[in-house]
């Protein structure tokens, strides 16, 4: 008997001692979910490159045209201009035009890849509790739509801050909704379909620095390409260079450049003039700040000073963005796992329960076999 109950002993020692040194120990938590980042579910109509680096807006069609554009004509420039005249003329024009292109090309890629500004849109409870506030406002109970519009006073200016049913949020001073793009942009100036994206707060400079420099390298090549039909001129003829077929490219570059020079120094004047008075050209197309409005209604972001009005929206600190394209969304909290028979299995696996299980019957046999022996 005393046999009997010892080897039944040994068995469960055996069973044990075989489920513990089994796999590694497993969590008790179910396995999350892959982390997602924020800009893959970003509900405004913008794509994203570069694991959310690049944020442009979904057309962006037009905006590989203006590469395309700018991309030609400066090699036809760098290829069949600058050797002519760095011989005939000097060594630096190739130099000037190579630092002009790079500068253009950075501060459109700088305008077109960025964040314009883009204001995060309130979560469900945010919005719900918008509207509650609301209803309390109004002394109301049930639902009621919040109103379209509130009113601010800024430097003597009252100004409206409209309420945007589709961002469910107030928008700040000087902020609009962009339909194409399907976002609240902070310091909303226009969509630009040449940069492909928003212009805003967080890269008007750059589209501004963008324009002005694009001026000066189109009034540049198309000098400069006067300059070398001439000087061709000179030495063969007019007519020889016409038919000479390298020549014949400076042609095509002064067409491209004629008809481009006109729109693009005009914008830069255009956008100098609402820099030098703080305007945006949302608001100057609605006529917000004009005099026929009112007699006391003025620009209230104005400084006074041109050159103060300039530094402002040039040199000052360029904000942070608000949106965290390329942040975590935050998982659900994980749940135990339901323990089986009232045992919480911490270091088996399903294979090896049964045998944990069978050596909890053993221990329960073992002492009463225990007492007996005493």
């Amino acid at each position: 008997m005393h046999l009997g109950v010892s080897e039944s002993m040994r068995e469960c020692e055996y069973s044990q001692i075989s489920t513990r040194s089994s796999t590694p120990m497993e969590t008790p938590y179910k396995k999350r979910a892959p982390k997602k980042r924020k800009w893959r579910s970003f509900p405004g109509r913008n794509k994203f490159y570069c694991n959310g680096r690049i944020m442009m807006a979904k057309q962006t069609g037009v905006f590989y045209l203006t590469l395309v554009l700018i991309l030609v004509t400066c090699g036809l420039f760098f290829t069949f201009d600058c050797r002519f005249l760095a011989v005939e003329l000097t060594p630096a024009i190739p130099v000037i035009g190579g630092v002009l292109f790079l500068f253009v090309l950075g501060t459109l890629l700088r305008t077109s890849f960025s964040d314009p500004g883009v204001l995060p849109r309130a979560s469900p409870d945010e919005a719900a509790d918008l509207e509650r506030q609301i209803d309390v406002a109004n002394g109301s109970t049930g639902y009621r739509p919040p109103p379209r519009t509130k009113e601010v006073v800024i430097n003597g200016q009252t100004v409206k801050l409209k309420y945007c049913f589709t961002c469910k949020i107030f928008r700040p001073p000087r902020a609009s909704h962009c339909s194409l793009c399907d976002n609240c942009v902070e310091r909303f100036d226009h969509h630009c379909p040449w940069v492909g994206n928003c212009v805003g707060r967080r890269n008007y400079r750059f589209f501004y620095m963008f324009i002005l420099s694009l001026s000066f390298l189109t009034i540049f090549i198309f000098a400069f390409v006067i300059t070398h039909i001439i000087l061709r001129s000179h030495q063969n003829g007019f007519l020889t260079v016409l038919k000479d077929s390298p020549a014949r490219y400076p042609f095509t570059e002064v067409v491209v450049c004629f008809f481009s020079v006109w729109s693009i120094v005009g914008l830069s004047g255009f956008h100098t003039y609402l820099i030098s008075s703080n305007q945006t050209t949302n608001e100057d197309i609605k006529g917000s700040w004009s005099s026929k409005r009112g007699k006391d209604n003025h620009n209230p972001y104005s400084y006074g000073n041109i050159f103060t009005n300039c530094c402002a929206a040039l040199c000052g600190p360029l904000p942070p963005s608000l949106i965290d394209r390329r942040g975590f969304i935050q998982s659900d909290t994980p749940q135990l796992a339901p323990p089986t028979n009232g045992i919480t299995m911490y270091g088996a696996t399903q294979s090896q329960q049964s045998h944990m299980i069978s050596s909890a019957e053993c221990r329960t046999y073992q002492s009463p076999a225990r007492g007996g022996r005493r």
